[in-house]
């Protein structure tokens, strides 16, 4: 075995940041337009011509389906381009999906309406919503991976919450962009060819993101922990032999043999392109390794015939080395009636690699359905709050699109500004506390909050407050949760398993909430739909959290 040797120096904090972050806030761009402009494209991509189909409700629901598949083809991305993390690399992986994001985008923004293209424009518009959905499926993972991997002790949920907060940057870029427009264009203006720009704005900043990833040196791997130890310059190899008296006859009586006693990683044991890890007999005395090699010898056994001679057969658990031959390289020089062994020992606190039907499969996948009760409330109340709410102010209150775009930016700032704060924070006090508080105050005051908007009696500045209030709660679910899921899961698995719980919630809760919310307030005739939504997922990700065990002092598997 080669020594690891020194590791490569990581890439400056700021430039991983910045590539990691860049394409995550292209992709919010993109979904936070869409949100905005919901009645826009339903209108021009989904509305058939007179007295050729449903009217109502029908074209907005089409627009939000549309919206929709992109969420469920994100768990097919993220397990893809996932797999890819794990086995090529960060900065590749994350280089093809943004670049897949801002062609997708800019697409959107030449699509010829139904009016031109007939009924092929409604299909036209979902697939590239579906090419999106794939490469945004890999976007979250990859780049959150990189970020808490290359992040300084102790500031994990910093790095991590400049992922959400690239969230909340793109989101409110795209509902500024959007209220810019409708500001400054006619309503016809904005309906003609308006709604086209912040698409075609996308090219520019996807093309500087992929700039970013692909001038970004090549990060090592996860700062070492637990299970994967670096060899400091004096140590002998991983692989080197150690002597280990075997008594002859007599037990004590008379000389005996050496046995040669190497470390070796189990198989499976180890991530990828790190080599293994020694094995904690190393530094064993004589006294103790024998025990150590019974314990852990997973070799095969000696070939039937002679015994060799002089001395009794080899220990229990020790398979003899070859009568001749040189003794391996690595291994020291062996005195004569010595026999030379390998061992395996797993790295400790290490995770088995998780492959098809493996045995390290079964929980990671555990893994990843308690991540998604974790994150549910937020994705949930993510997209409640700061994307469905323009269409549903419109749609159920009589807000005029300027009105509904302008409380969706607050909303927007208001999640902004306590993402960082509540990351910083939960490195200090731990996940757990900051996201079940955040978790609690959406259960407990998203009714209370839509009631104000509902009352015209209600001063616009207590609206304000309370757009911005609802904003900054699913802030504080959204600063440390990338950190949080990224503890969940060792380094060989983390992009997959990550992004496949972020985006199975985002593509059932955030998804489905356009949907869920328009056809239950259609049908019911309940104002309160939105509320009822947010605050139930968010109960349910409480409890999820109760029983979270905070890992944000230890360091990453």
């Amino acid at each position: 075995m080669t020594p690891l040797g020194p590791r490569p120096a990581p890439p400056p904090a700021h430039r991983v940041l910045l590539a990691g972050a860049a394409g995550n806030f292209v992709e919010w761009y993109e979904f936070g337009v869409y949100g905005c402009f919901a009645t826009v494209l339903a209108a021009h991509f989904f509305t058939p011509a007179p007295g050729k189909g449903p009217a109502g409700a029908g074209p907005l629901l089409a627009a939000y389906a549309s919206f929709a598949v992109a969420f469920f083809l994100r768990p097919a991305g993220a397990l893809l381009f996932g797999r890819l993390g794990d086995r090529i690399g960060r900065r590749p992986t994350l280089v093809l999906v943004v670049g897949l994001m801002t062609l997708a985008t800019t697409l959107i923004g030449l699509l010829p309406t139904r009016a031109a293209a007939g009924t092929a424009a409604p299909w036209l518009l979902t697939a590239l919503r579906a090419l999106q959905g794939l490469s945004a499926g890999g976007e979250f993972g990859g780049a959150v991976a990189l970020m808490t991997e290359q992040a300084p002790p102790g500031r994990r949920g910093r790095y991590g919450a400049w992922q959400s907060f690239t969230v909340a940057l793109g989101l409110l870029a795209g509902a500024g962009t959007a209220a810019l427009l409708a500001s400054l264009l006619p309503p016809q203006a904005l309906m003609a060819w308006g709604w086209r720009v912040p698409f075609l704005l996308a090219l520019p900043l996807g093309l500087t993101a992929l700039h970013l990833r692909r001038t970004l040196p090549d990060p090592p791997g996860p700062r070492p922990t637990g299970g994967e130890r670096e060899e400091p310059p004096p140590a002998p190899a991983a692989d080197a032999a150690v002597p280990v008296p075997v008594p002859g006859p007599g037990a004590g009586t008379g000389p005996g043999r050496s046995v040669a006693v190497t470390s070796a990683p189990a198989e499976g044991v180890g991530e990828p392109g790190t080599g293994p890890a020694p094995g904690p007999g190393a530094g064993a005395t004589a006294a103790s390794a024998p025990a150590a090699a019974r314990a852990h010898d997973d070799s095969p056994a000696p070939a039937p015939g002679p015994a060799p001679a002089p001395g009794p057969a080899p220990a229990p658990g020790l398979a003899p080395a070859p009568a001749s031959g040189p003794a391996p390289a690595s291994g020291p020089d062996l005195a004569p009636g010595s026999v030379q062994v390998r061992r395996s020992v797993p790295a400790p606190g290490h995770v088995p690699a998780p492959g098809p039907g493996g045995a390290g499969a079964g929980a990671t996948w555990r893994a990843v359905v308690l991540g998604i009760g974790r994150v549910m409330g937020w994705s949930a109340a993510g997209y409640t709050f700061l994307v469905v709410l323009p269409s549903y102010l419109q749609a159920t209150l009589g807000a005029s699109l300027r009105e509904a775009l302008a409380a969706t930016a607050l909303a927007n700032l208001g999640f902004a500004a306590s993402i960082l704060p509540a990351g910083i924070l939960s490195d200090r006090v731990g996940r757990r506390p900051v996201m079940l508080g955040g978790a609690l105050a959406v259960t407990l005051l998203a009714l209370p909050l839509l009631h104000l908007l509902q009352d015209p009696a209600a001063p616009a500045p207590a609206k304000a407050a309370a757009v911005l209030g609802a904003g900054a709660a699913v802030g504080l679910l959204a600063g440390p949760g990338p950190a949080m899921l990224a503890e969940m899961f060792p380094a060989h698995v983390r992009c997959t398993g990550l992004g496949v719980a972020y985006a199975l919630a985002n593509a059932v809760f955030s998804g489905c909430a356009g949907l869920v919310v328009t056809a239950l307030t259609a049908a019911t005739g309940d104002g309160d739909v939105p509320a009822y939504y947010a605050a139930g997922t968010c109960a349910l990700s409480a409890l999820a959290l109760a029983g979270l065990r905070d890992g944000h002092r230890g360091a990453l598997r």
